[in-house]
């Protein structure tokens, strides 16, 4: 068996908890660091999970320990900064969700890994759940999908930052939808409608609630509808999902195995394997590609797409008309040119043919 993977973990929040508890869980791997702003904070967290001879440090080139590779549970605006500092040290790095706050900070993200020859996935860990990939087996056995929605309805009461912000639905919380409909679809999205807004009863400053219609390349339909302050009969954190096919109809309600019916109305099982779920699945899949080479899912370049779709989705709530994605991504990748300072990162960028065929979008 090889030796653990030595990881040095950076964020120590509420989310990084939840990272060292799988962390220790996973016998591939070995935390031998982390790092936080907040030294008294990484202190607190390490202790608190039985870590009391963890170094902990305020930045990487603090610690003196070797790592192979950097698992980023920072804040979103600070993504780009730790990822890029970590590949260009040259080792790979999985970056929790989302990549980054713009589809411009992407690229150069994507730049950056191309760069340093390093690996950057983003653990969208949604999906990793054993209903979604019984989901998925299920659909393609009914055959290709003309039409996939999913409701989304709950109503937390955050606090904070999410509900001063002037798409906290979309901006926050969609990514997760969405990106699903690309794994479940087995397509790329071209573009979308969107539309936006607020009940009057909401207690967020912005649009809590929103319905957004994309249209695939394959010409499949993914229709999402939800509410961030919608209380009573909340579906899952996951939404709700049906899917029409040819060969009949499957349906997921988020938590429990899913349900499909052939047309002929014979009902269609569900294979639920014994996979690993949620951030768990994400770092398996990232120590296997890491040692095998393999590409992952969601590495950095196929990620931009799932971020594009909710920087369309925002463009055309804000603009109430369709907005293709591709071109989101050519405005994003003309803004990481002009604003992108380091060299070998701008050299980096300037080498792409062109963005779209760079992150697995055809024109």
């Amino acid at each position: 068996m090889p030796e653990p993977l030595r990881l040095l973990q950076v964020g120590a929040g509420g989310m990084g908890r939840a990272w060292l508890r799988t962390i220790a869980a996973n016998p591939d791997v070995e935390l031998v660091g982390l790092v936080d702003l907040d030294v008294d904070v990484a202190r607190a967290a390490a202790d608190e999970h039985g870590l009391r001879d963890l170094p902990v440090a305020t930045s990487m080139a603090e610690l003196s320990v070797l790592f192979e590779a950097v698992v980023d549970v920072t804040v979103p605006v600070a993504h780009p900064k730790v990822s890029v500092e970590a590949l260009l040290r040259g080792v790979p790095v999985l970056c929790e969700k989302p990549l980054a706050e713009t589809v411009r900070e992407c690229l150069q993200m994507a730049a950056a890994s191309e760069l340093s020859g390093q690996l950057l996935m983003v653990s969208q860990s949604r999906r990793y759940f054993r209903a979604v990939n019984a989901f998925q087996r299920q659909l393609a056995e009914l055959g290709p999908i003309g039409t996939l929605s999913c409701e989304f309805y709950k109503a937390p009461h955050f606090s904070g930052f999410r509900e001063r912000m002037a798409e906290p639905l979309l901006v926050d919380m969609a990514i997760h939808q969405f990106d699903l409909s690309r794994k479940l679809i087995g397509s790329e999205p071209v573009s979308v409608y969107c539309d936006s807004y607020n009940p009057s009863w909401s207690w967020f400053d912005g649009n809590a609630a929103a319905s957004a219609i994309f249209t695939y390349a394959d010409g499949t339909r993914f229709a999402f509808t939800g509410s961030w302050c919608a209380a009573g009969l909340e579906t899952s954190w996951n939404g709700r999902w049906r899917a029409s096919t040819p060969g009949g109809t499957a349906t997921w309600d988020g938590d429990n195995p899913p349900v499909a019916e052939l047309a002929s109305g014979e009902a269609l099982r569900a294979v639920m394997a014994d996979e690993p779920e949620e951030i768990a699945g994400s770092l398996v899949e990232f120590v296997d590609a890491v040692r095998t080479s393999e590409h992952p899912q969601s590495e950095v370049h196929s990620n931009v797409i799932s971020l594009a779709m909710v920087e369309s989705a925002v463009r055309s709530a804000n603009t109430g008309a369709p907005v293709r994605i591709a071109d989101v991504i050519t405005e994003a990748y003309t803004e990481a040119l002009a604003t992108t300072q380091d060299p070998d990162l701008l050299a980096t960028l300037k080498s792409w043919a062109d963005p779209l065929t760079a992150v697995g979008l055809k024109p």
